[in-house]
């Protein structure tokens, strides 16, 4: 069901969310602002009760639902921030709900639902997907009367996500750009029906992930049509296909689409942190990630751009992935394979050949008598112009390398699986090794051992800590050792033999 446009304001001008949501405030990011020449605002809808926009909108829904409607009760699918703000709305209203998630639905989600809605909410698990828990939510309400409640694709529901627009307009009237998430289109249909009839000028960009750019899709059809399958990671905005309605509204004020990758949202969470030390989810960083690339695609300087952090749910474990990738997000790190020499030395000549730059992982594993293969990541402060000129300077000193800062199977995979067991019998020992977080620490491991005994292992990340934790294996003949100790006493680093250690000798060991 479609209404008018003046409706719509009306609709969002008298919306009652403010019995449970909070007017978000609307905070300047100094430090992203600087950096980008433009001054940057971001709209915290991560101080909602539920720790998302998605509280207005299913709250707004069921304040426009009869007597009878509410005695009977209400269901919905969701496997995240939508099920959280019915539980919180309909805990504050009195209603029995049901609320259906997916099976696969992370327990931390699961117990926030029953937390928020108390007795009144009842949790079934159902199908390993949204549209599997979808379809029994409907089956449900069919069968006991219950009135389904929609994520994004209803009129009430875009109502109440549009009361951001209303709080937005009074807290800054001079924004020039505004960035919104888009995944079934609720909060931007939205904020974009209500501002562009108020302030006609501000230019609106819809903000997709890849993974899930399901209103490019709509665009292109000229009507919704399902994405053949839609990543994980921005579960936030990981829909299939965008509302009827909110298509209609987006299709008609939106002024640009644009998407985002993994790596540009783990960079905007990064900057959000940096900003106002929250946490950003990945779908609620969205905005953010689209500003930081909009500015350089435009090469905008003095404007007012807006986002909105929809949301901060994040799973905890998520983080690891987020910390890997954001240095990359930014051009500051890049990561790349090269073809060393098989010798004593070859790697401290490698590490000289670099000019000084701080290496951020090295991983080897000995593997062919005449030539090694390394993943090594190094820190950048210029980009890919930097790096370019790195890899035309190991080029020249005899060092061949292979960019892998793009490719995805290295980022996610292959950089963890650097290793297996040596091709030849070696006399090895492997050492488990603190090396003082500063420049200059591992040529003075290599100057101390490097030159003078073969290594055959070698393990590196920086984790951000004072000490870097590194293990590092060498071929020692038994005659030698002696030698070797003596050499490790003069290098004076934190070190213990791990040669034992069970992980070692069943993946790594020579036979």
């Amino acid at each position: 069901m479609s209404i008018s446009d003046h409706d719509y304001l009306k609709k969002i001008l008298l919306a009652p969310v403010y019995d449970v949501a909070v007017a978000s405030e609307l905070v300047t990011m100094s430090s992203l602002s600087q950096q980008l020449g433009n001054t940057v605002f971001l709209k915290r809808e991560d101080q909602q009760p539920v720790k998302s926009f998605k509280l207005r909108g299913a709250y707004n829904r069921l304040c426009m639902l009869d007597q009878a409607q509410l005695d009977a009760g209400v269901i919905a699918a969701s496997a995240g921030n939508h099920a959280q703000g019915l539980a919180y709305g309909a805990k504050k209203r009195g209603v029995k709900a049901t609320i259906v998630m997916p099976e696969t639905t992370p327990d931390i989600k699961v117990d926030a639902v029953r937390r928020f809605g108390g007795e009144l909410v009842e949790v079934v698990q159902y199908g390993t997907n949204f549209d599997m828990a979808s379809g029994k939510a409907k089956e449900l309400a069919a069968a006991h009367g219950y009135t389904f409640i929609p994520p994004f694709d209803d009129p009430d529901v875009i109502a109440g996500q549009g009361t951001v627009a209303r709080e937005l307009l009074e807290q800054n009237p001079n924004l020039d750009v505004l960035f919104i998430a888009v995944g079934g289109g609720g909060l931007a249909a939205g904020i974009a029906v209500y501002l562009k009839q108020l302030k006609p000028d501000i230019r609106i960009v819809a903000v997709e992930s890849e993974e899930s750019a399901c209103f490019a899709a709509a665009k292109a059809a000229g009507k919704p049509v399902p994405l053949p399958s839609v990543g994980i990671f921005a579960d936030g905005v990981a829909v299939k296909v965008m509302g009827e309605e909110t298509f209609r509204l987006c299709n008609q004020f939106v002024d640009e689409i644009m998407t985002v990758s993994n790596d540009e949202i783990c960079g905007a969470i990064k900057d959000i942190f940096d900003d106002t030390r929250v946490i950003a989810e990945p779908a609620g960083a969205l905005s953010v990630a689209a500003i930081r690339k909009y500015v350089k695609q435009h090469n905008l300087k003095g404007k007012q751009l807006g986002g909105i952090l929809c949301g901060a749910n994040i799973n905890f474990h998520t983080l690891r992935y987020v910390s890997e990738r954001c240095e990359l997000a930014e051009q500051k790190e890049a990561v790349f394979a090269a073809r060393l020499p098989e010798r004593p030395g070859a790697f401290k000549g490698f590490c000289e050949a670099l000019g000084g730059k701080n290496i951020t992982e090295f991983n080897y594993r000995y593997g062919h008598e005449q030539e090694a293969h390394v993943f090594v990541g190094v820190k950048l402060k210029g980009g890919q112009q930097e790096y370019g000129q790195l890899s035309t300077a190991l080029g020249d000193k005899g060092f061949s390398c292979v960019d892998l800062s793009d490719n995805e199977l290295a980022k996610l995979h292959v950089r963890h699986m650097v290793g297996g067991r040596p091709p030849a019998i070696l006399n090895e020992t492997v050492f488990a090794f603190e090396f003082p977080e500063y420049p200059g620490a591992l040529l003075n491991f290599l100057n101390t051992l490097g030159e003078l005994w073969n290594i055959t292992l070698f393990h590196y990340r920086n984790h951000g800590a004072a000490k870097g934790l590194v293990l590092a294996g060498f071929d020692i003949p038994p005659a030698s050792r002696e030698a070797f100790n003596q050499h490790l006493d003069a290098l004076n680093y934190t070190c213990k033999d791990v040669t034992d250690d069970p992980a070692y000798q069943f993946f790594l060991a020579g036979n």
